[in-house]
């Protein structure tokens, strides 16, 4: 499959019924294959959780993390009094719309339930 074919496969947004189109969706806002790998491991940890360390064991761009948290696709979840300037955060709804995947249902505190 060529690049151009890739590229234009992974930047096709979905939305469900009902979902905003508002903001980095509608504005075409693509994903850079950085942010593509970090949101993509929250698929598959309870509750969306985003890694800390990529699967090579070095620490995520602290760019990666800021530019996720600043187009809504990621939103920080807990603070970690040992080590404050990690920033442990989870996937928002949006994160999970612009992945081609349905947010899982939310508890009372809007905290996705583990999945």
């Amino acid at each position: 499959m060529g690049r151009a074919r890739r590229r234009q496969e992974q930047n096709v947004r979905v939305a469900g019924p009902g979902h905003d189109l508002s903001g980095p969706v509608a504005a075409g806002v693509r994903l850079t294959e950085a942010q593509r790998r970090y949101l993509e491991r929250g698929l598959s940890q309870a509750g969306g959780k985003l890694p800390l360390f990529d699967r090579d064991g070095r620490e995520v761009s602290k760019k990666t993390i800021e530019s996720c948290l600043s187009h809504g696709w990621a939103t920080r979840w807990v603070g970690n009094p040992i080590k404050p300037d990690w920033l442990v955060c989870r996937l928002t709804a949006d994160g999970y719309w612009v992945l081609g995947q349905e947010p899982p249902a939310a508890d009372e505190t809007g905290v996705p339930i583990g999945h």
